[in-house]
């Protein structure tokens, strides 16, 4: 499983094209808007906005078969049947949508252009916030050149519809619903009703206000950053409009070297996240003079009937680590995951909503073998994320099989050439030396 982004992806040469879907009908009922989808439509419509997976079929597929798995995976999950609009007041509104498959579309290419590059048109136009549906599944046949014929699949979506979790339960559901149409069975029928994302949204919002101490948690914080969200630590160059992005990724530890990784940090009374957190406090110490202060995105399936369903189930959360030891770094982890259990509108409310300044740091950590969908590793999944312009840091540890991964989104610029390189040099040599000390 493979962490990328669509200009560095895999992506056989081939014939491209993708099932168009249209809504049928008028719109239905209005449903909540969840604070982070909210936060992210309301930038507007834009290229970029949008996230897929990447899977190589076992082989040829045909184009009806696949329709109709499709269509039995959009009626499974709520978020595929919704759609995003602005009230008259300009407001971010969500609604129900009805769909209906209208067939494949061709995407040629010119000459010496990437399917890549092909795909990467096709979801930059039709994978937008606004857009009715937000989603496409789109289809790779390889053309003569390529010596394994086995087609690429990728199903994309606005980031408000889904999340990395959604995107792999999406194929298993996909792989799983083509098996049936194949044997002539109804597709899904035997797949156990998930609820939609809009039930978790409601089901949010009617929780209790945040304590007292949560709250003054989060302003301690922000107020420690000037009234921001965190920043990264060392200087960017000029953030005052987005760059373009530079994106690396980093093979950081083998299989083996990862499972040395965790070993070490079990005998040390902690888990992997909270060693990690360790290096990245050390080096942020060493580097920039500071403590470790940063968004920390965490998972909102706070209960097992939202493991199978699709939405964006991510919200923010900040960390704090002054102290490099392990446990005291799993204590601000720990610490990170309640700031982010309650509803960010209240606590933020008094920022204006969520306070964020170029130049942002934010870091995730994705630990692939814990979710509880299981993937063929002869599917060879990538994670695609969309190439936008950026005026912050985003840092991803992704945890699979095959190692602990390193993925770093930084705007283009001199200063942040540099210092953002130092930091990752150095917490990679740090991470290495856990297993080699």
């Amino acid at each position: 499983m493979r962490l990328t982004n669509v200009a560095q992806m895999s992506l056989v040469p081939g014939r491209v094209r993708s099932l168009a879907v249209e809504p049928a009908g008028v719109p239905g009922r209005a449903l909540p808007v969840s604070f982070d989808q909210g936060r992210h439509v309301g930038e507007g419509e834009r290229p970029g906005s949008w996230m897929a997976i990447a899977v190589r079929l076992p082989g040829p597929v045909a184009e009806d078969d696949l329709a109709r798995a499709w269509s039995a995976v959009v009626r499974r999950h709520g978020t595929l049947r919704t759609a995003f609009s602005r009230t008259d007041s300009g407001a971010v509104a969500l609604h129900e949508v009805e769909l209906a498959p209208t067939g494949w579309v061709e995407h040629e290419a010119s000459l010496g252009v990437a399917s890549r590059e092909v795909l990467r048109d096709v979801l930059d136009s039709v994978c937008t916030s606004f857009s009715v549906p937000s989603h496409r599944v789109v289809l790779v046949e390889p053309d003569g050149s390529v010596a394994d014929g086995r087609p690429a699949l990728v199903i994309a979506s606005d980031h408000a519809h889904v999340d990395m979790w959604s995107l792999v339960v999406l194929v298993r559901d996909l792989v799983h619903c083509l098996d049936d149409v194949r044997a002539g069975r109804r597709p899904g029928a035997d797949l156990p009703p998930v609820p939609s994302f809009a039930e978790h949204t409601a089901a949010l919002e009617a929780r209790p206000p945040a304590p007292g101490e949560v709250r003054r948690r989060w302003a301690d914080i922000l107020e420690s950053e000037g009234g921001v969200m965190p920043l990264f630590p060392l200087p960017l160059g000029d953030v005052s409009s987005p760059r373009p992005e530079i994106v690396e990724v980093r093979d950081v530890l083998d299989a083996a070297g990862a499972e040395r990784f965790a070993v070490v940090a079990r005998e040390g009374g902690t888990r992997m996240i909270a060693l990690a957190v360790s290096v990245l406090t050390a080096v942020t110490r060493e580097v920039a003079g500071r403590p470790l202060r940063a968004v920390f995105p965490v998972h909102s399936r706070y209960e097992d009937r939202w493991h199978d369903a699709c939405g964006w189930f991510i919200t923010n959360a900040v960390i704090e680590s002054f102290d490099v030891d392990p446990a005291a770094c799993a204590a601000s982890v720990k610490e990170a995951l309640r700031l982010g259990s309650w509803p960010l509108a209240p606590i933020l409310a008094p920022w204006g909503g969520m306070p964020q300044a170029p130049g942002m740091f934010a870091v995730s950590w994705l630990d692939t073998r814990r979710l509880p969908v299981d993937l063929d590793p002869a599917l060879e999944v990538q994670y695609v994320s969309a190439s936008i312009r950026t005026d912050g840091v985003m840092i991803w540890f992704v945890v699979n099989d095959d190692g602990l991964h390193l993925r770093c989104r930084y705007p283009d610029t001199p200063e942040a050439r540099a210092s953002v390189g130092r930091w990752l040099d150095e917490v990679e040599a740090g991470l290495r030396r856990v297993v080699s000390g």
